[in-house]
């Protein structure tokens, strides 16, 4: 440690000593005090401050004094590196003698005085001296911002359901940064004043760039970040690591480091360098940069990597923590580096942007290219319409941000942009809405030609209701989706499916309703036997056909399921019972009635409840059902 290196007080010699006496007896007792010389050097200091060009005289004080200070120096470099603690209290005569030291070659520069053999000899003493003492005091200030800090103690932020990112952010923020004590502050404020006004001022900003350097270091790596090259994101990283691991630790260092750590850095540099504050303000956004930079090639990495659709929403989070940091900067950093800054992160932004809209183009040609070969088993919802859709309902999430982004790229038109005509022009239609229709009558197209691909004209008007209901359903879970398209969209879609639903019912339900006509029945007002039973006959068959077929058609939704049994219900069940009720008594009792009579009412209504369940019926249930006498 450096320990504080005075000596005894000294008598003057007696009066009557002569002055070669006095010589020798200076030479043979101990040396003065540096206390004491310090003070003959503070009086010669202030006496010559102001003589910037004036001849002056070096007194024997300055010798006295630059010897004091060696020994001390070769006494502290024998002894070793006091610990950061002891430097508080037993380093001062090394700050006050590195003062003088500074001053003193000051005035020596900038005074006239002999240029002798002695003169020229301190002045190389004293700039020998200097460097030891400042590289003291550097090691001084290593030990205090390295040593002395706080460590810190985060772990990586995990979003919990309900959180918000701000109250992710409170929870994992370093509550010691910077991680000094008021008193080490205040005693690396004096030794980086004392450098700086020595001329050493690289030495002291060096050791203070690279110690808060490692702090940030320490912070990320922390928090769950680790840094990787542009290249390695591109070419090595696996996506399931970006999304899980890498990409969310960014964001929260990202958004931790505007709100949290770059204004207690700032206010660190202000603290440290408080007598030099063009430094401290060089310091700061020299680190602050040093952090940013990476930072900010992460995210054109990210945003480089190969497209795909899952890739959308990891990236819209890190567009949005660019866009929520920009405003944070106004105060942090002086005019012109706040705006480079800015700039930097509008360019990463953008890069993130670009591949937003490219992601969005992607989906746009996915439905386009799907092939429109083997239709779907029992016109259950599409694949691709339960993707589409689900995806948009994610994306539902960001609208505010995906309006910004689809707004920032409107400029850029596209060839195949299809119109609008459908969408109530009173209503606003936001750049996102706009997107997010496109893609709606894609899909809509895309499901129309799925629907060809049925030859039976029920099965396709069934297949799109099926798929409209779901998309509908979709759009009126979501809030966010459902404002997007509006009202007039949402009718629009409603009375699509209530035309598909019309266009299969006529197409099966309402054939089999013919064979409950009363008309041909009665010739004279007797009801004609043979035409009676050849319509129950064409009932039972017709009424078993579209059982056994629409059993294996496929309905997910309950609702949806439910409205149509309750629609065939309503229609077919009150026919066919006023049928039965009126001509049953036109057959012979027993073996007769059995025959044409298969079903009883609340036979069909039992049917009719398994239907759209995706299964094959059994044929042991239709033998063992409906056969029941009146």
């Amino acid at each position: 440690m450096h320990k504080n290196l005075t000596d005894g007080e000294q008598q003057p010699p007696p009066e009557n000593e002569t002055e070669e006496d006095n010589k020798k007896e200076t030479a043979e007792s101990p040396p003065h005090s540096l206390d004491n010389i310090s003070h003959d050097i503070d009086q010669f200091l202030v006496a010559n401050e102001n003589n910037e060009g004036v001849s002056i005289e070096i007194p024997d004080c300055v010798e006295k004094f630059l010897d004091r200070v060696a020994e001390n120096l070769a006494k502290c470099e024998t002894e070793g590196k006091a610990k950061w603690e002891e430097i508080l209290v037993k380093d001062p005569w090394l700050l006050e003698s590195v003062n003088r030291i500074s001053k003193l070659k000051k005035i020596l520069t900038t005074t006239h005085h002999d240029e002798n053999e002695r003169s020229n000899s301190i002045s190389n003493r004293i700039g020998v001296i200097q460097q030891k003492a400042m590289s003291f005091l550097e090691e001084d200030f290593r030990l205090l911002i390295e040593d002395s800090r706080i460590p810190t103690n985060l772990k990586p932020a995990a979003q919990k359901e309900g959180e918000s990112k701000d109250q992710i952010q409170q929870e994992e923020s370093d509550p010691n940064f910077p991680g000094y004590t008021d008193e080490v502050i205040a005693c690396m404020s004096k030794i980086a004043g004392t450098m700086l006004n020595g001329g050493y001022e690289s030495e002291i900003c060096q050791v203070y760039i690279m110690a808060r350097r490692t702090a940030f270091e320490e912070i990320q790596r922390q928090l769950g970040l680790e840094r990787v090259s542009i290249d390695d994101m591109v070419q090595k990283v696996q996506w399931e690591i970006l999304a899980r691991d890498m990409i969310p630790a960014w964001t929260n260092t990202f958004r931790q480091c505007a709100g949290v750590y770059f204004p207690g850095e700032k206010k660190l540099a202000k603290a440290v360098f408080s007598s030099h504050p063009s430094v401290a303000e060089g310091l700061f956004n020299s680190i602050s940069c040093g952090v940013v930079i990476p930072l900010l090639n992460f995210a054109e990495g990210a945003a480089m990597t190969k497209r795909a659709g899952e890739k959308l929403f990891k990236l819209l989070d890190m567009y949005e923590t660019l866009r929520d940091v920009i405003p944070k900067l106004d105060g942090l950093f002086p005019e012109e580096s706040s705006e480079e800054l800015k700039t930097e992160i509008n360019v990463a932004k953008t890069r993130l942007g670009e591949s937003v809209i490219s992601i969005f183009c992607d989906l746009e040609n996915q439905i386009k290219s799907e092939p429109a070969k083997n239709p779907v088993p029992g016109g259950a919802v599409h694949p691709l319409t339960r993707y589409i859709m689900n995806y948009l309902n994610i994306a539902g999430d960001y609208t505010e941000t995906l309006d910004q982004v689809f707004k920032d790229n409107s400029k850029i038109e596209r060839a195949d942009s299809t119109s609008r005509s459908d969408h109530d022009p009173n209503e606003a239609l936001s750049p996102f809405a706009a997107q997010v229709i496109r893609i709606m009558e894609l899909l809509e197209t895309s499901l129309d030609g799925k629907a060809k691909l049925y030859k039976d004209v029920a099965l396709s008007n069934f297949f799109m209701m099926n798929n409209g209901r779901y998309i509908l359903q979709k759009i009126k879970a979501s809030n966010e989706m459902s404002e997007l398209l509006g009202a007039t969209w949402c009718r629009k879609k409603s009375s699509e499916l209530r035309n598909y639903h019309k266009t299969y019912q006529r197409e099966t339900w309402n054939r089999v309703l013919t064979c409950l006509s009363h008309e041909g029945l009665s010739v004279n007002g007797k009801v004609q036997k043979p035409v009676l039973k050849e319509r129950f006959k064409s009932f039972n068959s017709m009424f078993d056909d579209i059982h056994k077929t629409q059993s294996s058609w496929v309905v997910k939704d309950e609702q949806l399921q439910s409205e149509l049994r309750v629609s065939i219900s309503a229609v077919v069940i009150p026919a066919y019972r006023a049928f039965v009720g009126r001509f049953s008594q036109n057959l012979d009792a027993g073996r007769q009635t059995e025959k044409y009579i298969k079903y009883q009412p609340e036979d069909i209504e039992t049917y009719i409840d398994e239907l759209f369940e995706g299964k094959q019926p059994h044929e042991k249930e239709n033998k063992r059902k409906g056969k029941h006498n009146f």
